[in-house]
């Protein structure tokens, strides 16, 4: 042991430690790599970091689909200090447009006077109050209030041609949820989760509904009456020539209630053992035709167990090449891979089998040419994926849980309708391609903004720093002209007509130069 005597002790035990000064008003002088640099902090001035939304602000005006959603909306507060409808809404709207993924994301938006302005709010409201609020809204009214302005949003294009694709995607849970059940999870096994229903207008990405549930619901059954209540929901001549879907929705059930509405479909069939019985005869049978990218096919007829018909199937094969990996588990569930041995005169296969009730003039297609029709018509369901992984990803479907299910439902179907009126606006000014979330909101939302006023005048500026700043600046220029014109050069245009013609100028490539069709509302059969 030293002899030294001990240091006496900088804070003795029981004493309070020093209160940490404030620092003082005005500029500090910070050392960087480029020198010197003097800080103020500026709680004053008003700024938004997203300073394009005006122009998203000005194509809901003119659109009046955000108002439309806020005068009916079924929220109602009885307290005279409760936030307004409007705010809450408006906040709602905020916090899915801007990429969050929690109710708690909201407070980085709590300082930001800019944009409420810009949509008629008069703040923005704080996480609790949001979540609250929706806890204290009809669960039902509160889904048909959004399912009625997701049908009004895509209504005007439902007079042409096309194609419901029909999917589900799995939303795994980490606590003790309301409707957190262990299902059909592939990324997760064993995981509990929710499972998004979801009916998708192909081509254009929009979402025509969404139906949330309990995880171990995510079958064929349980997506089927969501679709007919959307289906028997428009007038007859607003029905899909085609619902597309893979092995999860083909059942006997759904195909029997398509043909009884006499609205063709193509699903993907589940290799069980008569569909395999099937792929040998075709086999022995030959006869097969070119289905693209690789793809044979040939067609066929079956009647699997349980069906009340035979129906019409196409089966796809294609080679497979050389080193074909498999897998399997040890005793510890370890994965092990390995190359398959495979003898030089063995060719392997891999198989595919689509049902269908199309004919030659519904695909367009020459006999020669219709397993490649149909086969291609199955490829393009894929883009569907794409829409969940942008849905989940990039927009608020993987989060915004409450332990109740009532306001997961809630929330899905108020990021669906945000996300439809916001891939409508970015079609304005590009066309031609889907630019997803991670691509359009730093490119056409997000940009810091001052806000000056003088007398009765508001001026915004806008500093963008993408690479494509200038490109940004041009098409929404362009945008802001189009919306101005249908104000000023059709004043006598409702609300509806005004978006019907925002829908077609924004569908214009889907529509390939033909004019939107104002349908003639034929009623649905009883």
């Amino acid at each position: 042991m030293s002899d030294l005597p001990a240091l006496p002790s900088l804070h003795p035990v029981g004493e309070q430690l020093p209160v940490e000064p404030a620092p003082p008003p005005g500029p500090r002088t910070l050392d960087t790599f480029g020198g010197p640099v003097k800080v103020e902090w500026d709680a004053s001035s008003p700024l938004t970091p997203l300073g394009q939304l005006v122009y998203f602000a000005e194509f809901l005006k003119v659109s009046g689909r955000f108002d439309a959603a806020v005068d009916d909306c079924p929220l109602a507060y009885t307290s005279p200090n409760a936030p307004d409808v409007r705010d809450v809404v408006g906040t709602w709207m905020l916090s899915v447009l801007a990429g969050h993924k929690r109710y708690a994301h909201v407070t980085a938006l709590r300082s930001d006077t800019v944009l409420p302005d810009l949509l008629g709010m008069a703040k923005i409201v704080s996480e609790d109050s949001l979540r609250r609020g929706l806890a204290t809204m009809p669960g039902e009214a509160g889904l048909d209030w959004l399912q009625r302005h997701i049908d009004a949003t895509v209504r005007p294009l439902l007079a042409e041609r096309y194609i419901i694709d029909i999917d589900t995607t799995v939303k795994p849970l980490y606590g003790h949820q309301e409707g957190a059940v262990v299902g059909y999870n592939p990324k997760k096994p064993g995981r509990p989760s929710h499972v998004h229903h979801t009916y998708m207008l192909a081509g254009l990405r929009l979402v025509m509904g969404v139906e949330t549930a309990p995880g171990n619901e995510h079958t064929g059954a349980h997506s089927a009456p969501g679709l007919w209540r959307l289906v028997d929901s428009c007038p007859r001549d607003c029905w899909p020539t085609l619902l597309r879907g893979d092995s999860g929705i083909a059942s006997e059930g759904v195909m029997r209630e398509a043909e009884q509405r006499a609205i063709a479909y193509l699903f993907k069939l589940r290799l069980t053992k008569n569909v395999k019985s099937l792929i040998e005869r075709a086999f022995s049978r030959g006869g097969w035709r070119d289905a693209g990218q690789g793809w044979q096919g040939a067609t066929a007829e079956l009647r699997l167990t349980g069906w009340s018909r035979h129906r019409r199937v196409v089966v796809l094969r294609r080679r497979l090449r050389a080193g074909v990996m498999a897998s399997a588990r040890d005793a510890s569930g370890q994965m092990r891979l390995s190359f398959a041995e495979v003898e030089d005169d063995t060719t392997l296969w891999e198989h595919a089998v689509l049902v269908t009730s199309l004919d030659l003039p519904q695909v367009g297609a020459a006999p020669e040419d219709e397993v490649l029709s149909i086969a291609q018509l199955y490829r393009d369901r894929a883009d569907c994926e794409n829409v969940f992984d942008e849905l989940k990803n990039q927009w608020g479907w993987g989060g915004f849980t409450t332990h109740d299910l009532a306001r997961c439902r809630l929330t899905a179907r108020m990021v669906a309708l945000v996300y439809n009126w916001w891939n409508i606006f970015v079609r304005l000014a590009e066309p031609d391609k889907h630019l997803e979330a991670i691509t359009s909101r730093p490119l056409l939302l997000a940009g810091i903004a001052e806000r000056t006023r003088h007398g009765r005048q508001t001026t915004l500026r806008i500093a963008s720093t993408h690479g494509n700043a200038r490109w940004a600046e041009r098409v929404l220029t362009g945008v802001a002209r189009f919306l101005r014109g249908l104000t000023e050069a059709a004043e006598q245009l409702t609300t509806e007509a005004r978006w019907a013609r925002i829908l077609a100028h924004a569908a214009r490539s889907w529509l390939a130069g033909c004019q939107l069709r104002a349908p003639p509302r034929l009623p649905a059969p009883a």
